[in-house]
């Protein structure tokens, strides 16, 4: 493991201390001057140091530039310096990094940056080992094993195995359809739905793509293509297409919908924001005994032909909100879990209204 540069920031600790080991379950802070704090931590299994800490400490890096610490490394022990709040925060995500990796989860700097951006919450305590009172917040699915990347991801997750139908409300890269079709996997490996079925409008998203050729399973596959990268991502290609073909998953634009009860299903239909009215009442009522619906959709980036019609993802979040049964999770670009400038690229669109 390649180690960064040494260099000396302020209150630099004397390479002479050799930090007390302590278990992440006990650690504490010892304060070394007014409003610093110093947290020691030890971990069990060397073997995981290594992508703990990332190639030339990339990892360790992160969190420091992040949250304004310095860490210091020996052996498998670490030391960290600073702003006690932030000390606090930096020696929290350091141990639920480890926890993710001691199960096996992978650790990329997406997944750093979503646990620092937690660290502040009083949720992230338990989100992957659990309370007393209740279970981890986690989507098990053949490929990965799926915990909440962002506080609001918490609640939505919850949403998924509570609320018979749910509204996933926000921008791009918020995690809306892929942790919905990760916990429709989930549901459909483990026998609690029978069918699991994906859709969203066949709208053109600003731009004219003429003639498609083909059959209709040609034509329509460019506006699903979101959906099957999410089912490819939670489950192999070859059960997903074994899956197609018996009918337990079902891809399909939202007009396959109409004369249909969908029952003993997952239900989840994509970038509804580009229905109408007319299509978001007639697929709500598509709902049948023993399902679960998720709706998602972003109402700030509508492309329903003619510019004037209400979304009905709009229409059906006013009128539904509050009643029971229905679950309504908004997303702001503090959730973003795509590289972090997607966020910033959500926050400056958003500023101009």
């Amino acid at each position: 493991m390649g180690r960064r540069p040494t260099r000396k920031p302020p209150g630099t600790i004397d390479p002479s201390v050799v930090p007390e080991a302590i278990n992440p379950k006990t650690r504490k802070n010892a304060p070394i001057g007014h409003g610093q704090a110093r947290a020691e931590v030890s971990f069990e299994n060397q073997s995981l140091l290594g992508p703990l800490f990332g190639e030339f400490d990339a990892n360790l890096v992160q969190v420091e530039n992040r949250l304004g610490v310095y860490i210091h490394a020996r052996g498998d022990q670490i030391m960290i310096e600073g702003p006690e709040d932030a000390v606090a925060r930096a020696r929290e995500t350091l141990t639920t990094m480890y926890d993710r990796l001691a199960l096996g989860q992978d650790l990329d700097s997406g997944a750093i940056e979503s646990l620092i951006a937690m660290s502040n919450e009083p949720t992230l305590e338990g989100i992957i080992s659990g309370g007393q009172e209740e279970a981890p917040i986690m989507i098990r699915t053949r490929r990965k094993t799926i915990v909440p990347r962002s506080a609001t991801q918490i609640t939505y997750m919850r949403s998924l195995v509570r609320d018979d139908i749910i509204f996933a409300l926000g921008p791009a890269g918020t995690g809306k359809t892929y942790l919905a079709v990760a916990q429709a996997v989930a549901q459909l490996m483990s026998g609690s739905v029978q069918r699991l079925i994906l859709s969203r409008p066949a709208v053109e998203a600003g731009e004219k793509l003429g003639f498609l050729p083909g059959d209709m399973k040609d034509k329509v596959d460019p506006y699903l293509r979101p959906l099957y990268d999410a089912l490819y991502d939670c489950m192999p290609p070859e059960q997903v297409e074994r899956r197609i073909a018996s009918g337990e998953i079902e891809i399909a634009p939202i007009a396959f919908m109409r004369g249909r009860t969908l029952a003993d299903a997952f239900v989840i239909l994509d970038e509804a924001q580009n229905t109408t009215r007319e299509q978001m009442k007639m697929f709500l009522t598509r709902f049948g005994q023993n399902s679960r619906m998720v709706v998602c959709g972003d109402p700030r980036q509508v492309d329903i032909p003619g510019g004037d019609r209400m979304s009905g993802l709009a229409d059906a979040v006013e009128k539904l909100e509050g009643v029971d049964g229905f679950g309504t999770i908004r997303f702001t670009a503090a959730d973003v879990v795509r590289h972090p400038i997607v966020g910033r690229i959500v926050e400056a669109y958003e500023g101009q209204g």
